[in-house]
């Protein structure tokens, strides 16, 4: 026989993002998880303190997750208009490929968001100042309009977020159209807030 794995925090978290990745978000209890790693559900709050802090440490690895292709692009790409649309392309690729995970990042907010019933979420505060770092240098060198920086972050993100949960209510458009669907209205907001020469 095969001896168990020692049980971790990250090993619980992993079968928890995995189950949630699988089943669904209301599918995920303390329990359930337990009963994956094969062990009893007290055995699982040496590690944890309860349900909520088990998603918010899978939120936080999604962030992560999110975070590192925002920081592939800026590794790539100088121009920062480019990395403001590849940002907000990446942030739809990310929450097409794992729908339930996505949903569970949105139970926690940034540190700007005032939502009354969701905990701030440093990586998620860290996300967003990623993307909207591109958006301030854009405007820097003058390939955005000057002006709040943060109300066009916001745009850009509405946009983004807008197409992601428009294709996740279940509209079956296909890979081809749902990428062409992003690409159009991503671009349109950003040309939206790009001067007279960026406009196309």
């Amino acid at each position: 026989m095969t001896p168990r794995p020692p049980l971790t925090r990250a090993a619980i978290v992993a079968a928890a993002r995995d189950l949630v990745a699988a089943e669904g978000l209301d599918a995920c209890s303390v329990r359930r998880v337990a009963a994956r790693l094969g062990v009893t559900a007290p055995a699982l709050y040496a590690h944890i303190d309860d349900k909520d802090d088990l998603l918010r440490a899978v939120a936080e690895l999604e962030f992560t997750r999110l975070i590192e292709r925002f920081d592939a692009i800026g590794a790539t790409e100088p121009d920062p208009l480019a990395r403001v649309r590849a940002h907000a392309r990446a942030y739809v690729d990310h929450a097409l490929e794992d729908p339930a995970l996505f949903r569970v990042m949105f139970l926690y907010r940034p540190a700007w968001s005032p939502q009354p019933n969701a905990q701030e979420l440093p990586l998620a505060t860290k996300a967003f100042e990623h993307a909207a770092a591109a958006v301030e240098e854009a405007m820097a060198a003058g390939r955005l309009r000057a002006g709040d920086p943060l109300l066009a972050s916001l745009a850009i993100w509405s946009a983004a977020h807008g197409v992601a949960t428009v294709i996740l209510a279940g509209i079956d458009l296909g890979p081809e159209y749902e990428r062409r669907l992003a690409d159009t209205v991503v671009d349109a907001v950003i040309s939206g807030l790009a001067d007279r020469e960026e406009k196309r």
